[in-house]
């Protein structure tokens, strides 16, 4: 555990934040090209979709690991959900639905440890959640017809795909950043460790 960061958010946070969410929509962008391209690959069982939806969720966990502060993940997630949108998704304004609740997902694992954790187990947790929010919003919106065995698998799937991409890609990303000098102005920055 470290100490509890400060939580007001200063002017380079707010930029910083929007940034990755900018960048993080862009990446949205293509990822949904991809989805619309590989969405039959999974016919013969539709729950897998769910193994390649963990880079939705990198913000809900890369927001929080750099900006350590409240509302960095559910700022991070919803941002680089409007993004998206703004860019054509194929969703519409049901994607900013998904960001708020990804991002909340996200959020949820560091405000359980009142933002003083942010080591690899937070984000690993923080992937989980923020992929099972998206999990069970997508049962909701899009697969109610499917039998309550394939809800739940596609739930755990995506959850699982959150926790391996959103929380050990965004933890591994954070701390590549963070060693090249250019989170030198955040405590994620100085925090070498970050394990």
């Amino acid at each position: 555990m470290t100490q509890p960061t400060p939580t007001r958010w200063r002017t380079l946070d707010i930029v910083v934040a929007s940034v990755i969410a900018v960048a993080f929509g862009v990446v949205f962008w293509g990822w949904n090209q991809l989805w619309t391209g590989v969405e039959g690959a999974f016919k013969a069982f539709p729950p897998a979709n769910g193994a390649i939806a963990g880079v939705w969720f990198l913000p809900a966990v890369v927001g929080p690991l750099v900006i350590r502060k409240p509302g960095a993940g559910l700022f991070t997630e919803t941002v680089a959900a409007i993004i998206s949108a703004l860019l054509g998704a194929q969703w519409g304004l049901t994607t900013v639905l998904y960001g708020l609740l990804q991002g909340a997902g996200g959020e949820a694992a560091f405000a359980a440890t009142a933002y003083r954790s942010f080591r690899l187990p937070s984000a690993l947790v923080g992937g989980a959640l923020a992929g099972a929010a998206g999990g069970l919003l997508d049962v909701g919106l899009y697969y109610a017809d499917w039998s309550s065995g394939w809800q739940l698998a596609h739930i755990l799937i995506t959850a699982a795909s959150g926790l391996v991409i959103a929380g050990l890609g965004g933890w591994a990303l954070t701390r590549a950043l963070a060693q090249t000098g250019a989170l030198d102005r955040f405590p994620s920055g100085r925090d070498r460790a970050l394990v």
